[in-house]
């Protein structure tokens, strides 16, 4: 399919990989797209390395597979750079997003060669300030939105809001502050 994305994200146990990669699934959904969203199990505990995935196409796919030649790649945590290929099958026209304080420029020689888009956000940095904890998901996701172009970014806003409102219904404190993760997040990712 000639307008299908894929997106492979890596994380460890516990970060939230996996739930981004539903909620970019959700929002996908909402603006009428086929979609995806799946991990892929295995001995996964927390703090060990996993892998998610995302296919969105505006044609129902056939493909029930792993993905190994996405269009991006997200890394959540920076130090799988050194213990899992993360940029193998990555097409060079798409791009990779890293959570890293660093810029992409210092990032690029642990890519093994890749020679596409390498964008950088300070996912940690961002949760922390705004959320109060580590948690680096949110941003991560608002990223890879900004990045791919995937879904509208007005209208994954509004569906994150509603989404955020529905999931943190008896906690809604912690609404304001996902809404102000993504936005900044939006904001703060760096191509390079």
């Amino acid at each position: 399919m000639k307008d299908m994305v894929e997106i492979r994200w890596h994380g460890r146990g516990g970060q939230g990989a996996k739930t981004a990669s539903l909620l970019l699934a959700d929002a996908a959904f909402n603006t009428g797209k086929y979609v995806q969203g799946f991990p892929e199990y295995g001995p996964e505990r927390m703090g060990a390395p996993i892998t998610a995935y995302n296919r969105i196409s505006s044609e129902r796919s056939t493909v029930h597979s792993n993905i190994y030649e996405p269009d991006y790649v997200v890394v959540v945590d920076e130090t799988l750079l050194s213990a899992v290929d993360v940029t193998a099958g990555l097409k060079e026209t798409g791009a990779i997003v890293i959570n890293s304080g660093k810029s992409p420029a210092a990032l690029r020689p642990l890519l093994k060669g890749y020679a596409g888009k390498v964008c950088t956000i300070d996912a940690g940095k961002i949760s922390e300030e705004e959320l109060g904890k580590n948690f680096p998901n949110t941003p991560m996701l608002a990223a890879i939105v900004k990045v791919s172009g995937v879904v509208d970014v007005e209208k994954f806003i509004g569906d994150m809001e509603a989404s955020f409102h529905h999931k943190f219904a008896s906690k809604p404190q912690v609404i304001e502050g996902n809404m102000k993760a993504l936005k900044r997040s939006m904001e703060e990712v760096q191509a390079g």
